[in-house]
């Protein structure tokens, strides 16, 4: 079997668990140093500008004049998150984002909501690999204050999870779910 040459964000994008004798394992943790850095500017920043200024700068491309966020926000890597237009964050939110995490338009963000693209294995001997997984918020979604929802789960369109809701599982269009597990408490017609 060859050596894989391919970068380890890109693997890591594309889903391939990482285990920690991986050679490049060490760059997770460099990235999200360097992360941490332009973090502390952000979450200082009392301007709407500046804050979209250096999220553009934490996630790599540019954020939408539209979108508003409320620090802070904590995010271990950020180049692997995607924001669309007309999208709030409030404060306190925790992005793990190496899986990879997607906002689409109009979405709604309540503080204190964690996004988890990241988990590991449940066995022992292997529990400090990484599992990466993507997350998904479709458009006009609104994630309620205190939720947690984890690596692979997507959101669909015009969908509430209410608050203090874990959710482990795709979430579909038009429905509001809440619990621990979340669960699908009733159907949105419009």
């Amino acid at each position: 079997m060859g050596m894989n040459t391919e970068d380890i964000f890109e693997r890591l994008r594309k889903g391939e668990t990482v285990s920690p004798n991986d050679p490049d394992a060490h760059q997770m943790m460099e990235a999200s140093f360097a992360t941490k850095k332009l973090l502390v500017q952000m979450n200082n920043a009392t301007e709407p500008e500046e804050i979209r200024s250096l999220l553009s700068q934490i996630i790599g491309s540019e954020i939408d004049g539209t979108v508003n966020l409320f620090t802070p926000l904590h995010i271990n890597y950020g180049k692997h998150t995607k924001i669309g237009k007309n999208v709030f964050i409030n404060f306190d939110c925790v992005f793990l984002d190496l899986g990879g995490i997607t906002i689409e338009d109009n979405v709604f963000i309540a503080p204190k909501v964690s996004l988890l693209s990241e988990g590991h294995p449940t066995s022992i001997e292997d529990r400090h690999s990484l599992i990466p997984k993507p997350i998904r918020i479709k458009n006009n979604a609104w994630i309620g204050a205190n939720v947690t929802i984890l690596q692979g789960v997507t959101i669909g369109e015009n969908a509430v999870v209410a608050a203090g809701a874990v959710v482990s599982k795709d979430v579909p269009d038009n429905t509001i779910v809440g619990g621990i597990p979340a669960k699908i408490i009733k159907e949105i017609h419009s």
